[in-house]
């Protein structure tokens, strides 16, 4: 799983706890794919079972966006697409930088994903005088120190960290400075930020070794590995 280091709840907004908050992209995209297939109810029992976890907790959930199904009837799965984006804020745009230019960064600017679901990317800067100036999805890959420029101008929301893992602590000490207070790390460091910026990290290496304990304790036991790892989406 990612890590989060959440920044503090807004002043007046009630907090949900992390744990929830994420699960509700895994049941946002069990939603829309319930939508496209003409799907109108749903119950908990239903949700749960495509989720991957207990019923109590899918309605637990659900509660803290204000949400109560109807005994005998269930959930309006439209009703609750709105709430859901409307919780994790999708109903706006939250324009994204990237900083780091190579495979990865490249890979990550190109990926369609972002724009879809509302996060366009509006910035990718470099360190590299040789990567200036190329063009990746239609965005001029600009120089690092043009930064605080590209928040401020663009109003970026969010940084994408694909740098390697040594320049990834300089790379959020810009982000922060710029005054951005989301940040997705790909690099693979723990970072430290101020208690006001959120840090959602991405760790391949990590998330391989996790289901590499699952394949062996399925070899140990002769479990089904489908059984042995938990449901995640």
């Amino acid at each position: 799983m990612a890590d989060l280091a959440p920044a503090s709840a807004p002043t007046g907004r009630r907090r949900i706890p992390d744990a929830a908050v994420a699960r509700l992209p895994v049941y946002l995209q069990i939603l829309n794919g319930l939508i496209a297939d003409g799907t109108e109810q749903l119950s908990s029992d239903q949700l749960a079972a495509l989720a991957g976890v207990n019923a109590a907790k899918v309605r637990k959930d659900l509660s803290y966006l204000g949400s109560y199904g109807t005994r005998g009837v269930g959930y309006d799965v439209a009703y609750l697409v709105y709430q859901i984006k409307r919780e994790l804020g999708l109903h706006n745009e939250w324009k994204v930088v990237v900083v780091g230019a190579g495979n990865l960064g490249n890979a990550l600017a190109n990926y369609s994903g972002f724009t879809l679901r509302g996060f366009p990317v509006a910035g990718i800067v470099d360190i590299d005088d040789s990567k200036v100036g190329r063009t990746i999805a239609g965005v001029k890959v600009r120089h690092v120190e043009e930064l605080e420029s590209i928040v401020r101008t663009e109003g970026v929301s969010i940084g994408v960290i694909a740098t390697p893992p040594v320049s990834a602590q300089q790379a959020a000490d810009l982000l922060v400075k710029a005054g951005v207070r989301s940040i997705l790390n790909f690099a693979s460091v723990v970072l430290t930020v101020p208690d006001t910026i959120s840090v959602r990290s991405v760790d391949l290496g990590v998330e391989l070794q996790i289901l590499g304990y699952y394949e062996q304790l399925s070899r140990d036991t002769g479990k089904d590995k489908r059984e042995a790892v938990p449901a995640c989406r």
